[in-house]
């Protein structure tokens, strides 16, 4: 990854509003949430809601689909993953050390995620 869009991703993820999004979607698995759920769960007014999933779809860590008339959002986790990895490249000066991401176990958490069904 490189530092440039490290950084807008990371600029993104820099708005309270955004964070949340961002979480509640990482949350909600590989299948996401709809718009309307999103902005039901934030309390966010539509208008507001769709500026910060604009953003975070722009600098790539969201997508959306559309089903029927409704739009469905989803984090997107290669690149939350390389995100995390260029954060811990090269960390604790290359000794051996287990950042919590890997603790959690989130590719497992995923995967269980991937088998609930859609709010």
């Amino acid at each position: 990854m490189k530092t440039k869009d490290a950084t807008s991703r990371l600029a993104a993820l820099g708005h309270e509003k955004r964070l949340s999004v961002f979480r509640l979607l990482v949350q909600a698995g590989p299948q996401g949430l709809s718009a309307g759920v999103i902005g039901e769960e934030l309390a966010l007014a539509p208008a507001t809601l769709s500026f910060h999933l604009a953003h975070l779809s722009r600098v790539g860590l969201i997508a959306g689909r559309q089903e029927s008339r409704f739009i469905y959002y989803a984090a997107d986790y290669t690149e939350m993953d390389d995100l995390l990895a260029f954060l811990t490249q090269n960390c604790c000066n290359g000794g051996s050390c287990l950042p919590k991401t890997m603790a959690a176990n989130s590719t497992a958490k995923r995967r269980r995620a991937s088998t609930k069904p859609v709010r």
